[in-house]
């Protein structure tokens, strides 16, 4: 990464470990497409009586020619009450959409005979 990477946590107590976590999973992801810079927040925005803490994980990836944001909406899955498992899928989606950004930009620059 050209720009230092960034780790936000809201309404959750900052921790080495999950910071840790995180940097793993960015690194993991720079094998695949370059990545200018990274934003990652750690959230627990809301707090449930009856049910444990659903973590929300939102990765911004600026990569060269635009910006990819990938969000984990807890309420999509009751797993992410475990903030590994919601920093997981986050980083599986931005995979993801790495592979349709490099997909796109492969597509983007060929060059295609037309004189047939």
């Amino acid at each position: 990464m050209q720009v230092p990477m960034r780790i936000t946590f809201r309404d959750v107590p900052s921790s080495l470990a999950v910071e840790t976590a995180v940097r793993e999973r960015a690194a993991w992801l720079e094998q695949f497409c370059e990545i200018i810079a990274c934003h990652v927040v750690v959230e627990a925005p809301h707090r449930h009586h009856h049910q444990g803490v659903l973590y929300h994980v939102r990765v911004d990836l600026t990569v060269p020619g635009t910006v990819l944001i990938v969000n984990r909406d807890p309420q999509e899955h009751h797993a992410h009450e475990d903030v590994y498992v919601a920093i997981h899928d986050a980083f599986d989606a931005a995979r993801h959409q790495l592979g349709e950004y490099a997909r796109r930009r492969r597509h983007e620059t060929r060059t295609h005979d037309t004189s047939s």
